[in-house]
């Protein structure tokens, strides 16, 4: 009788571990679709990250989630990348292929890309983004391929020319016109939940507003957008989407995004 067939080894790569809904993602899509894998949380820090993924690819792993502070890092570590890891800037992906190399992608972008595709054609919108670091790249880079005119703001303003640079957007440096709104930054962020990263009075009636913090579910900025008249979107769409495209790169599956998000949801406590 031949052994049973190991499990596959996936994972996510950050530091510090704290608290990611990442193996509960995973998990979920793993029972559903019937894939033997399972799914590791390595706390690396950023002095360690080529000798661990040198270590883990010996050990096999197949893909690996990347989480902060390890996106650019681990670009320029992989053996190939997809254009829009590369154009991104960061990978929040590495997937082993058939001949043991490591290749880079960035399913962020798609996570916002497919948040925003239920609220309707951005396709000429005025979107501000709020942030430049690697998730506010993502959401210009999904912000664009969806045709929106785009517009970046950040505290430092070298950061921000620096990311409309290189993905051809615009900076916003004195609060202009916006017909969505981006939160990529941690403000609002559990412990921190009194903050927010736009006053409640620059907040435009009818606008759609996106916070791509998940903890809470409901920031303080989606409170403040809802009474002043917005339309809102929670950042927990946009992490269950960047998962199943995750594991489909692997598997060649996709996983039901609805069943993802009750399991998120759960864990959550909402």
């Amino acid at each position: 009788m031949s052994a049973p067939e190991a499990d596959v080894l996936c994972g996510v790569l950050l530091h510090p571990a704290g608290h990611t809904l990442s193996p509960v993602l995973h998990g979920e899509a793993y029972r559903e679709l019937g894939l033997r894998a399972r799914y590791e949380v390595f706390d690396v820090p950023a002095e360690r990250l080529a000798a661990s993924l040198a270590e883990l690819r010996a050990r096999g792993v197949r893909q690996l989630s990347v989480s902060l502070p390890h996106k650019e890092r681990a670009l320029a570590l992989a053996d190939t990348a997809s254009p829009a890891a590369r154009a991104i800037g960061a990978a929040n992906t590495l997937t082993r292929t058939a001949d043991g190399s490591l290749h880079a992608d960035n399913t962020d972008w798609l996570g916002v890309l497919r948040a925003l595709v239920p609220h309707g054609s951005l396709a000429g919108v005025r979107a501000r983004v709020l942030g430049a670091g690697g998730a506010a790249r993502a959401a210009v880079y999904a912000l664009l391929q969806m045709g929106a005119a785009v517009a970046i703001a950040n505290r430092t303003r070298e950061r921000a020319e620096r990311v409309a640079r290189e993905l051809g957007c615009g900076v916003d440096t004195a609060g202009g016109p916006y017909d969505v709104l981006v939160n990529a930054t941690s403000v609002g962020m559990q412990p921190h939940t009194d903050g927010t990263p736009l006053a409640a009075a620059e907040l435009r009636p009818g606008a759609l507003v996106f916070d791509l913090v998940y903890r809470p579910l409901e920031t303080r900025l989606l409170r403040e957008a809802r009474a002043r008249g917005c339309r809102t979107q929670d950042g927990l769409a946009m992490l269950v989407h960047q998962a199943v495209e995750q594991v489909r790169l692997w598997s060649g599956r996709a996983a039901d995004p609805a069943g993802l998000r009750r399991a998120a949801e759960r864990a959550l406590g909402v």
